[in-house]
């Protein structure tokens, strides 16, 4: 029996001769080069919202395990076979083949991952998963495809671990939102171990909406069981997604769209009185609202929600603050301090004003990230206190520059001097103790720094250059702009 049309259009095959062309086909001889592989799945889930692909695996061809190898880092720690990028390398054209070959004869099996801990801001730890090479492998290839499926559904305000989109997107998108919406209240909300409680038959019947490709359904079920190795012992996994694996963020990602995202929207369209903005990355979002009424009817719903899949908000990271263009004249009016803050991916986000005393949402480096980045890197310091200093400096320098790579936002270049300054005072305090009869004195430090200058701290994410990565977001189109933010519209009378 020959599959319908519908069915060859969604999994990107080419068509048979015999059913006819669409009326909007290409034309040109520009716009007539066929679609392969990826680019194809990508068109047909656009096209088609509520398609199910019923054959992808074939898209995970040699050449998309050999990306996928590409995309690894190159001192990436090793799984449990020990197998590391440079020792794959040698033959690695021998090697994807047989890796392609297994997958696609069903031999495949994904081992154990290692699992290692580290620490959290808060002063906790967080569990990671170390695969072997192969299951990282596979794993990325498979999500360029699945993300190819899924791109198409996810909503604007979802930001986390995307193509396209990063961590200052989302910021961008949270401060925009902030002073163009009548936002008078924060939601700041994280869900509890995320990553550790998601509920693996959950998660199946979510992919399966989409996905209907038995050997990527089996591919996924063996991913989630395949256990940790733990102090040499092995664990299965009843529920969660590890951390480290390549899978992981586009499962997440797919699991909140279903449990959370969609769930938003809809409730802002039926409950929602005022207006309403939503950014979420990964598992962390902030939602902010114009009536004090909508944001506490939220949180107690979004708890309710969460239930219902097993999951809950943090107590201690939840919190529901008076934030926005009227909370500092309204709080003084009650005879109350200025308005709380709240920490978004690394930035501590508070109520200011601009020069001319417009209102204006600032952003600093969150002091705990610093504290735990300081003390890391004394630690590192201290482990490389007898390599040679043009040694010492690159490290430095590298890890300066990446510091400023994230945090040199406009506005928070008093907590870049000060960390900055804090990695002088480290190195200073690491050379004096090198062994040298001689005291590392400040002459003799300003020496060897004009000898091996560090970087000064500089902002690399001006709001031109913010405008020219982010033209959607901070563009004139009011349309785009909503789209991006995730900002909700009041409802329309009757």
């Amino acid at each position: 029996m020959k599959p319908s049309k519908e069915t060859r259009r969604v999994e990107g095959r080419d068509r048979l001769e015999e059913i006819p062309l669409d009326t909007d086909a290409h034309r040109t001889q520009s716009r007539n080069v066929a679609q392969t592989g990826v680019g194809r799945v990508k068109e047909a889930a656009r096209r088609e919202k509520s398609a199910r692909f019923t054959a992808l695996l074939h898209h995970v061809d040699v050449a998309a395990l050999e990306r996928a190898f590409r995309r690894l880092q190159r001192h990436a720690s090793a799984g449990v076979d020990g197998q590391t990028v440079a020792s794959y390398e040698p033959e690695l054209a021998a090697r994807l083949q047989s890796l392609h070959n297994r997958l696609h004869a069903g031999t495949y099996r994904p081992q154990a991952a290692r699992r290692v801990y580290i620490p959290k801001a808060d002063g906790g730890e967080r569990p990671l998963g170390i695969l072997v090479l192969e299951d990282k492998i596979v794993q990325s290839a498979v999500a360029e495809v699945l993300s190819a499926v899924y791109e198409a559904d996810f909503l604007g305000f979802s930001y986390g671990f995307r193509p396209g989109r990063s961590p200052h997107a989302a910021l961008v998108a949270l401060r925009e939102g902030m002073m163009t919406r009548y936002i008078n209240w924060v939601l700041d909300a994280d869900i509890r171990s995320f990553f550790d409680t998601v509920d693996h038959e959950w998660l199946r019947r979510m992919v399966a909406h989409r996905i209907a490709d038995p050997r990527i359904i089996r591919l996924i079920r063996m991913w989630l069981k395949a256990g940790v190795l733990e102090g040499g012992q092995w664990h299965e996994s009843e529920q969660g997604t590890p951390q480290g694996a390549g899978i992981s963020p586009l499962l997440s990602n797919i699991f909140l769209h279903y449990v959370f995202d969609l769930w938003v929207q809809q409730w802002r369209r039926r409950t929602a009185k005022g207006r309403m903005i939503v950014v979420r990355y990964a598992d962390d979002f902030v939602l902010g609202f114009q009536n004090e009424g909508d944001a506490r009817r939220m949180r107690a719903d979004l708890e309710a929600r969460l239930a219902q899949f097993g999951l809950s908000l943090h107590g201690d990271k939840t919190r529901l603050i008076e934030f926005g263009k009227f909370a500092a004249d309204q709080r003084r009016a009650r005879g109350e301090r200025r308005p709380e803050t709240f920490a978004f991916l690394g930035f501590t986000h508070f109520c200011g004003k601009t020069r001319d005393g417009r209102f204006t949402v600032k952003t600093k480096t969150d002091r705990r990230r610093m504290t735990r980045k300081l003390n890391e890197l004394r630690a590192s310091l201290r482990a490389r206190r007898h390599e040679p200093l043009a040694a010492q400096h690159t490290w430095l320098t590298r890890v300066l520059r990446g510091h400023d790579g994230y945090y040199g936002l406009a506005g928070n270049s008093r907590a870049l001097h000060r960390f900055h300054r804090a990695v002088e005072r480290a190195w200073r305090h690491v050379l004096n103790r090198r062994g040298s009869p001689h005291r590392m004195t400040w002459v003799r430090y300003f020496e060897i720094l004009r000898c091996f200058p560090l970087p000064p701290a500089r902002i690399v994410h001006s709001p031109e250059a913010l405008r020219a990565r982010f033209p959607s977001i901070l563009g004139k189109s009011r349309v785009r702009e909503s789209r991006m933010l995730g900002s909700v519209r009041e409802k329309p009378n009757g």
